[in-house]
């Protein structure tokens, strides 16, 4: 049965939703997106269980996709209930859902919790904070890209890196702190991630360790992404060497290779 011939009721879902964690019956609510769903989902946010707390943030965050429904009554409900709210799960959900709505209006609410004991609350704050050429959510995303939890991190420098085009002496420290400081055994994609980040900034530092990264034994995807990116001839004879062997994704190697390949 597909999303959209799916003949469960709103309530039938929901119940569905909360008793089996069931993600397809959230998905279903989603592509749905008419007023009734609108309706139970904002009903849920005003209940004393955390659990259908939780829930109606989770469906009002991605209500009517692809194409959005109730997008300024969404946004209204979940500032409503994020000065209230205290369970971090609950506070989990809006922080995504906020990400989902991609509303600025948001930031200065999400950026609130940077500071939140759990992490799964900061990791929402970060996701909530992807893509916006903003001061303030730049600014956040720099200090959460030095947490001391991985997944914050990862996701924080992600989104410096990759997700905006600002480009900053700030933006390019915090970077090179991921690059120079994670261990790249535990922790290469959040090394990688800034990796790249400082490559589409063209950031002369990472040179001589992204040639070393090219020429290993070992060749992810981010650091021929990053060669991509930093478009510099002194990595060519690396590519070219790497042309021989690698084999996990032609086209981006080919890119660099031509980005990187001196004018004659």
């Amino acid at each position: 049965m597909s999303l959209q011939t799916d003949s469960r009721s709103t309530q039938e879902l929901i119940k569905l939703a909360l008793t089996e964690k069931d993600e397809d019956a959230v998905s279903i609510l989603h592509f749905r997106g008419n007023q009734e769903v609108f309706a139970a989902a904002s009903k849920l946010c005003a209940s004393q269980n955390p659990q259908e707390r939780e829930l109606g943030a989770d469906i009002l965050g991605q209500l009517g996709i692809p194409d959005r429904t109730f997008p300024d009554e969404c946004l209204a409900i979940l500032l409503k209930l994020l000065e209230c709210e205290q369970n971090a799960d609950v506070l989990n959900s809006i922080a995504v859902a906020f990400g989902h709505l991609h509303d600025a209006r948001a930031i200065s609410s999400l950026v609130r919790l940077k500071n939140h004991p759990c992490s799964s609350v900061r990791y929402g704050v970060v996701f909530g904070l992807l893509g916006y050429e903003d001061k303030l959510a730049i600014n956040t995303l720099i200090e959460l890209s030095s947490d001391q939890d991985d997944e914050v991190r990862n996701w924080a420098t992600f989104g410096l890196g990759s997700q905006i085009e600002t480009d900053t002496t700030a933006i390019r420290e915090a970077l090179y702190q991921r690059f120079m400081n994670e261990n790249t055994e535990k922790n290469y994609e959040i090394y990688a991630e800034a990796l790249v980040g400082l490559a589409k900034r063209k950031d002369s530092r990472i040179l001589t360790r992204l040639i070393e990264e090219l020429s290993s034994d070992y060749v992810g995807l981010l650091a021929v992404e990053a060669a991509e990116e930093m478009a510099d001839s002194r990595l060519y004879p690396a590519l070219m060497q790497l042309k021989q062997w690698w084999t996990d994704n032609n086209n981006l190697l080919e890119n660099a290779i031509n980005n990187c390949r001196e004018e004659t």
